[in-house]
């Protein structure tokens, strides 16, 4: 055998290894939340053991460059960027291939792309070549971080009659409350006997926090 022959032998098997040990991590297209409340985001990985190998998680806020959140190997080996390490939990499920990160009391400003990422090492024979390592990327899941809106909600009427008077010429009223309604437009229709509806209408007045 010439060694033009053994040399495209070898590079026939070193392709076909690696390409029988594709990687791939995919992550969901587009994730919803409020601010305060929960995400959890997932990244599905194959062609490697994800309890063998550090992943990351990094973020893209529009406009910006990435950002580095997270490197996990385990529960005891990792580091959390000082800004989120109060709020985000990253985890592996390794019966399912899952590279996970928790996040809780969302703020707006986590609107962003989230990527996972890990390097893998090429193999042929059993053997590692460090000069063969790859960063690989997720797809990226888009992050959206809302504000929340209210339901609407019916008001409670509670109507109070006056009291019957002997005078013709007393004024007298009557009195519709509306209480504990959203949003706070309102349109109450008030009629009296054979008398003309009357329409009133209360404009929305809503506090900051409303």
């Amino acid at each position: 055998m010439t060694t033009m022959t053994i040399f495209l032998s070898l590079l026939l098997t070193f392709l076909s290894c690696v390409q029988s040990e594709e990687v791939t991590l995919i992550q969901p297209e587009a994730e919803n939340g409020h601010p305060g409340g929960s995400m959890r985001l997932t990244c599905k990985t194959s062609g490697f053991d994800l309890d063998s190998y550090a992943m990351s998680w990094v973020r893209q806020v529009p406009g910006q460059g990435l950002e580095s959140l997270v490197s996990y190997y385990s529960s005891s080996i990792n580091y959390y960027a000082p800004a989120i390490k109060d709020r985000f939990t990253a985890s592996k499920d390794t019966s399912n291939n899952i590279f996970a990160l928790e996040m809780k009391s969302l703020k707006i400003e986590d609107t962003a792309i989230y990527y996972c990422d890990t390097t893998v090492e090429l193999r042929t024979g059993g053997a590692r070549y460090s000069n063969a390592d790859k960063l690989i990327f997720g797809n990226g899941t888009q992050l959206n971080v809302l504000p929340g809106q209210k339901s609407i909600v019916k008001p409670k009427l509670s109507a109070f009659y006056p009291p019957k008077s002997s005078s013709k010429d007393a004024v007298q009223a009557a009195v519709c409350l509306a209480s504990d309604f959203f949003p706070k437009d309102i349109s109450l229709q008030l009629a009296f006997g054979d008398k003309p509806k009357a329409n009133v209408t209360r404009p929305s007045v809503l506090k900051p926090d409303e």
